[in-house]
């Protein structure tokens, strides 16, 4: 598997990125995770909407807590043809476990934990600690990749006027 360094760092260590980059205007990778019912869901699932997908380390640490629940809130004010999702390693219970004690009931959270197929197309699994790195990917209703965001601090929340001002220009 590609491995890409420079990119992130975790508590100003740096680490690697396995997997491809992806870029601004190629066809958004396929891959299937699953909901919190553990049903699979695929970027085909969500075709013809604009996709806006957060991935995140663990929503049980501070910064992922904050990050969604902001994009829980953003996600309020856009239209159904926009999806709102939420990728992590969590397990589906514990995703459906926090959703439930956060309140979040507009964005989508799925889990990537069984083969990690979204962290392995989307080029975000980070090696030495087996989590995805915090980024942001949004994808047009046609699956091309119109904006990219991968916060080089994992610890650092992503920057959501940046992402909101991406999808506007879409809607």
């Amino acid at each position: 598997m590609n491995e890409r360094t420079g990119i992130i760092t975790f508590k100003g260590n740096p680490f690697t990125l396995l997997g491809p980059e992806i870029k601004i205007g190629g066809k958004a990778p396929e891959f299937t995770v699953v909901d919190n019912g553990l049903a699979p869901v695929t970027l085909a699932s969500y075709s013809g909407k604009i996709k806006v997908i957060s991935a995140v380390p663990s929503l049980d640490t501070p910064v992922c807590d904050t990050e969604t629940r902001r994009f829980n809130q953003e996600a309020a004010g856009l239209p159904d043809s926009v999806a709102v999702l939420t990728i992590s390693l969590d397990l589906p219970f514990a995703q459906k476990r926090w959703c439930g004690a956060a309140g979040i009931d507009k964005v989508i959270t799925l889990s990537d934990y069984q083969d990690r197929s979204f962290a392995s197309a989307y080029g975000i699994l980070i090696k030495e600690l087996k989590l995805l790195a915090r980024a942001i990917f949004i994808i047009d209703a046609n699956d091309t990749v119109r904006y990219i965001q991968v916060v080089p601090e994992v610890t650092n929340e992503p920057d959501y006027a940046a992402v909101m001002a991406a999808v506007k220009t879409m809607l």
